[in-house]
């Protein structure tokens, strides 16, 4: 695999990666993929931190990384989309990649994978790094924090139709009961307690009707994200929630607060940084 540092200054490669990238195949799970924006700024000495941003069930990836190049020039920051797509093993599974485990892919293990790969090729600091998510990719952040509290400086979380509590009384994903049993990891509430997050959600954004469509009757998106809220604030987690006036379930009306706060944390992030 080629490091950019290695091209000289005038290959054409340079311009293929950096900026907006192509697609890369996920190591280890080639139907996974990821692409990168590295900003302008970037040069091969540089060890720019990472945010990584998930992607919702209809996997707008395009716009999830075109929506975030203002903060990635503004503050120097490598923006990472994995694409984890819909169909892997059954043709109709839109939800594979959100418990972080399904037809055999551990997907908090591939995100893991290509942050390694983002590591060597660009020079970026990955010991933590940040994390976003909206819907379904908010579901996979807040569950990939549980399992890699370690491997997270801070995580936003927008509108998830499905959470899972720090409760070793439930299973996973309701619960953490069984997490050493199912992935080799105890979740640790005290670890994941040192990780500031961010809730999100529009203030027009109930998606009863949505969620009750898939077979859950009993929760709107703000009573799961309240239920999220309340589980991690007692066991320590500093909680930040936000309710933006007049958005509904919008991965980009609701990217404003994810803005703000990376922004607020990124100087002691910067401080602590591990590469």
């Amino acid at each position: 695999m080629i490091r950019v540092a290695d091209l000289p200054a005038a290959h054409p490669g340079r311009r293929l990666l950096t900026k907006r990238t192509p697609f890369f195949a996920a190591p280890g799970e080639p139907r996974c993929s990821y692409c990168v924006y590295v900003p302008t700024s970037w040069t091969p000495e540089t060890e720019l931190p990472v945010l990584v941003a998930v992607h919702g069930t209809g996997r707008s990836v395009g716009e999830l990384r075109e929506g975030l190049i203002p903060f990635a020039e503004e503050h120097q920051v490598i923006v990472v989309v994995p694409l984890f797509p819909v169909g892997i093993e059954n043709p109709d599974d839109v939800d594979n990649y959100k418990v972080l485990d399904a037809h055999g892919i551990r997907f908090d293990l591939v995100l893991l994978d290509i942050l390694e790969q983002v590591r060597f090729r660009w020079n970026a600091r990955i010991g933590t790094v940040l994390l976003c998510g909206h819907s379904g990719g908010g579901q996979f952040a807040h569950r990939f924090l549980y399992l890699h509290p370690d491997r997270v400086a801070a995580v936003a979380v927008g509108a998830p139709g499905g959470v899972t509590l720090l409760d070793d009384a439930l299973a996973w994903p309701e619960g953490t009961g069984d997490t050493r049993q199912r992935f080799g990891i105890a979740v640790d509430p005290a670890a994941v307690a040192r990780v500031p997050v961010l809730l999100v959600i529009g203030a027009d954004d109930d998606g009863r009707a949505d969620l009750a469509a898939m077979g859950d009757h009993g929760h709107s998106r703000p009573e799961q994200l309240d239920r999220l809220g309340r589980s991690l604030a007692l066991h320590g987690t500093a909680v930040q929630h936000v309710v933006v006036p007049g958005v509904g379930h919008s991965a980009p009306g609701t990217r404003p607060p994810v803005v703000e706060f990376f922004t607020g944390l990124l100087p002691d992030i910067r401080g602590k940084a591990v590469p």
